[in-house]
């Protein structure tokens, strides 16, 4: 039996999840960051402009597991003004957003206020505060359709700034670095 490799990548904003990008536009690709073994996938993804846990495994059955639990996701989300305890209410009780030009609600979540969380400057700078204040919140969703926080937080008046994934099952983010790469010996989410 072969052995899979496994692998927990702060995604860096700016970079899409994949190996391949078939379009002629130049794009950053998660095998830049490193020299990841033939047959390397990502489990789920991060749009460009999220950050944050990536898995990635040479597993394939490991994937379609992953994605078939609904492994609960926790973001760190940066909003566009101070949210209001009503938008978070609505949040926690499902959002009516678009996906695939059809109209949805999203299911029930966990979302509250935090502090920031001080993480290290993007790549690309977020605007200031002489823009008008930003707060952020923590999100907790079983589910995960196209840019679903984005469409969520927008939903309710606070467009988001900054997402960063911290969580995928039980599995932390913790203090790895943007673009860091750590190999692990198996994947128990």
């Amino acid at each position: 039996m072969s052995t899979h490799q496994h692998f927990l990548i702060h995604k860096p904003y700016g970079y899409l999840s994949q190996f391949i990008y078939e379009l002629k536009r130049k794009k950053k690709l998660l095998g830049e960051l490193h020299n990841f073994p033939e047959g390397t996938m990502a489990i789920g993804r991060l749009d460009e402009d999220s950050e944050g846990l990536l898995l990635l495994t040479t597993d394939g059955m490991m994937s379609e597991m992953v994605r078939s639990k609904k492994v609960s996701k926790e973001y760190y989300v940066q909003v566009d003004g101070i949210v209001t305890d009503e938008a978070i209410e609505k949040l926690k009780k499902g959002v009516e957003i678009g996906f695939d030009g059809k109209k949805y609600i999203t299911r029930k979540c966990d979302a509250f206020k935090i502090e920031n969380p001080n993480f290290a400057e993007r790549s690309k700078k977020i605007r200031d505060e002489r823009h008008g204040p930003t707060s952020w919140l923590s999100i907790t969703l079983n589910e995960g359709k196209f840019r679903q926080v984005r469409k969520m937080t927008s939903a309710v008046g606070f467009p988001t700034l900054r997402l960063v994934r911290i969580r995928v099952g039980n599995i932390r983010l913790n203090d790895l670095k943007s673009g860091e790469v750590m190999e692990v010996e198996n994947l128990e989410i």
